[in-house]
C-alpha cells in the first residue's frame, strides 16, 4: 500500500485549488522534486527532476520543502492506525507499508473487502492512496505504485508483473537505466530473457527482486512492532470517552483473556492497552505486573494507575472506537499456597503497591536486590527494577548465575557499603598484616579502639586483570563509638606503599 496527502495546502498562500503540488530537497548539491500529486505528474513532472527545470515546464508549480523527519512520523501513525486490521505491519519504503493479513482478512468479509475497507477509510482521513493484494509482498508493492488497486489471484501474477515497469521491482534507478539501454523496459522483457546473462551483466539482486515478485522467492516482512503473545480487542457502536468507561472495557477485554492464559498455565506479566481514536490516532500505554496474572479486575487497575500518570497527555478528542488488549510477555502462574491463611494477601498487598506504583511513576522507580557471582562486596548484589524481580521471575542479569551466598551472609557485612570506595589516610603499626591504629577520613580524624581481621579478598582476574592487588578488610571501632568497615589495597611484600579505603559503615 502506499499513499500521500491529498488536498491543497498552497490555498493559504493564493494559490488556484488545482495547481500542481511537488516537495522538493537537495539531492547531489541540487533541488530536486521529491513527492508529487497527481496534478504534477499530469504536467509530465517526474521524481528526481531538477526544481528549476520543473518550474520552467509547470510555471504555476507550489512547491514545498521536504521534512524527512515529519514524513516519518506521519508513517509511524499511519503504521499505528493499520493495526485494527493486522498487528503484523512493516514499513515499505518511505511512503508505503506492508500489511500481513494471512487469518485475519476473513474477520472483514474477504480480501477485496478488507482492501475496500482500508483504502474509503484513508481516503476519508485526506489521503490519497493505492493498494493491492497478492501471495508476495514484491509483487503487492509493484502493483500498489505502478497499477491499479486490486486483489490479485496466484494464477495472474505473470500477466499483472508482465506491463510493469522495472522499477516495480524495487532495484535502483542505475540498473533501470542500465537496463532501458538495451530495450528491457518492463517485467514481461525480464520473465522472457534467459536468467544467466541477466545475472551476469546486471547482478543476482535483479533476479532475486523478480522472483520475489513472480513468488518463486520467499520475502519475509518484519513487524516495526513486536507481535503480542496473546490478544483481544472490542470495537465499538459508539465511541467512548471518559476513563470510567475505558477501565471498564478494559477489565472485560482481560477477562476475555484469562481462558487462553489457563490454557498456557501461565499469567501476564506485560501488557499493553491500545485506543484507538475515532480520527485515527493511536495510543499505546504499557503496565507491567510483579508476578502473573489473570483477573481482569487486577489487569484493569494497573492501567488505572497509568491513566493517572498520563493524564495530561491522552487526549481523547471524539473518543475511541476501539480497544485492544496484549500481552506482550507472560510467564507461569504459580498456584502454591502464598501464607496460613491461604489467600496470599501479604504477597498480594506488596504485588499491588509495586504494581501501582511502577504503572503511575515508571518501572525504574522501585527498586530491589539481586546476589550476583561475585565475592567483590560493589559487586555481590546489584540493584534491579522491583516489578521485574520481586515476587516473579527473577530479572536475568549480565553474568550472573545461581551461587549459594551462604558464605557471604557467615560475614558480617556494614549496613551502609559505600558504591565507590573511598581513600583515607591510615597509620599501622603491625606490618605486614595489621590493622590501622588511627585513620583520617572526610578531614576527621579517629582513633580506632578495637579492630577485627583481615578478611582476605582476592581480586578477580578475569575481570579486573592478573595485576589487580589484593584487598585486607578490617571491622574497626574508635574511641567514640563509630563502626567502620575498612579494607587495605595491596600488600606489602607488593607494593611499597599500600593504600587504605573506606567502603562502608555498621550500624
Amino acid at each position: 500500500m502506499t499513499g500521500k496527502r491529498a488536498g491543497a495546502p498552497g490555498l493559504s498562500n493564493g494559490h488556484p485549488e488545482d495547481a500542481p503540488l511537488v516537495c522538493a530537497g537537495r539531492r547531489d548539491n541540487a533541488m530536486r522534486l521529491t513527492a508529487l500529486d497527481e496534478n504534477a505528474q499530469a504536467a509530465g513532472l517526474k521524481r528526481g527532476q531538477g526544481l528549476a527545470e520543473a518550474r520552467a515546464i509547470c510555471p504555476g508549480l507550489v512547491a514545498i520543502d521536504e521534512d524527512s523527519a515529519a514524513d516519518r512520523r506521519f508513517l509511524d501513525a499511519l503504521a499505528d492506525w493499520c493495526d485494527r486490521y493486522t498487528p503484523l505491519v512493516a514499513l515499505e519504503g518511505q511512503d508505503g507499508l506492508f500489511l500481513d493479513i494471512t487469518g485475519s482478512a476473513h474477520l472483514f468479509g474477504g480480501e477485496a473487502a478488507l482492501l475496500s475497507d482500508v483504502l474509503h477509510r484513508m481516503t476519508g482521513l485526506g489521503l490519497a492512496v493505492r493498494g493491492a493484494v497478492s501471495s508476495t509482498p514484491g509483487l503487492s508493492s509493484a502493483v500498489a505504485r505502478f497499477g491499479e488497486s486490486r486483489v490479485i489471484a496466484d494464477s495472474e501474477i505473470e500477466a499483472v508483473l508482465a506491463p510493469l515497469p522495472i522499477a516495480a521491482l524495487r532495484v535502483g534507478a542505475d540498473v533501470v537505466q542500465a537496463l532501458a539501454k538495451v530495450g528491457l523496459k518492463q517485467v514481461g522483457d525480464l520473465l522472457e530473457a534467459p536468467r544467466a546473462p541477466l545475472a551476469r551483466r546486471f547482478g543476482p539482486h535483479l533476479l532475486l527482486r523478480l522472483d520475489q515478485a513472480a513468488g518463486m522467492d520467499e520475502e519475509a516482512i518484519s513487524p516495526r512492532l513486536p507481535v503480542a503473545s496473546l490478544s483481544a480487542e472490542r470495537r465499538l457502536a459508539e465511541p467512548i470517552q471518559s476513563e470510567e468507561d475505558i477501565l471498564s472495557l478494559a477489565g472485560q477485554v482481560a477477562e476475555a483473556l484469562k481462558p487462553s492464559l489457563e490454557a498456557r498455565a501461565a499469567g501476564g506479566r506485560m501488557f499493553e492497552l491500545v485506543l484507538f481514536r475515532v480520527d485515527g490516532k493511536v495510543f499505546r500505554l504499557t503496565a507491567g505486573a510483579s508476578r502473573p496474572l489473570r483477573d481482569g479486575p487486577r489487569i484493569a487497575r494497573l492501567f488505572a494507575e497509568r491513566l493517572t500518570g498520563v493524564h495530561d497527555d491522552l487526549d481523547v478528542g471524539f473518543g475511541f472506537e476501539i480497544l485492544r488488549l496484549n500481552v506482550l510477555s507472560h510467564d507461569a502462574f504459580d498456584h502454591a499456597q502464598g501464607d496460613f491463611d491461604g489467600d496470599g494477601s501479604r504477597q498480594q498487598s506488596l504485588a499491588d503497591f509495586i504494581d501501582q506504583v511502577s504503572a503511575r511513576l515508571g518501572p525504574e522507580c522501585l527498586k530491589t536486590y539481586q546476589l550476583r557471582e561475585s565475592h567483590i562486596p560493589e559487586r555481590a548484589m546489584v540493584a534491579v527494577d522491583a516489578i521485574h524481580h520481586a515476587l516473579g521471575k527473577p530479572q536475568r542479569l549480565p553474568e550472573a548465575a545461581p551461587l549459594d551466598h551462604g558464605h557471604l551472609l557467615q560475614k558480617e557485612r556494614p549496613l551502609r557499603l559505600f558504591a565507590h570506595p573511598e581513600p583515607l589516610e591510615a597509620f599501622a603499626v603491625e606490618v605486614p598484616d595489621g590493622p590501622p591504629i588511627r585513620f583520617r577520613w572526610r578531614r576527621l580524624t579517629h582513633q580506632v579502639r578495637r579492630a577485627e581481621g583481615p578478611e582476605r579478598l582476592a581480586a578477580e582476574w578475569w575481570l579486573d586483570g592478573e595485576d589487580a592487588p589484593t584487598r585486607d578488610y578490617f571491622r574497626l571501632e574508635s574511641d567514640n563509638g563509630q563502626r567502620f568497615w575498612v579494607y587495605r589495597q595491596g600488600l606489602y611484600d607488593q607494593v611499597a606503599n599500600p593504600r587504605w579505603f573506606m567502603h562502608g559503615i555498621f550500624a
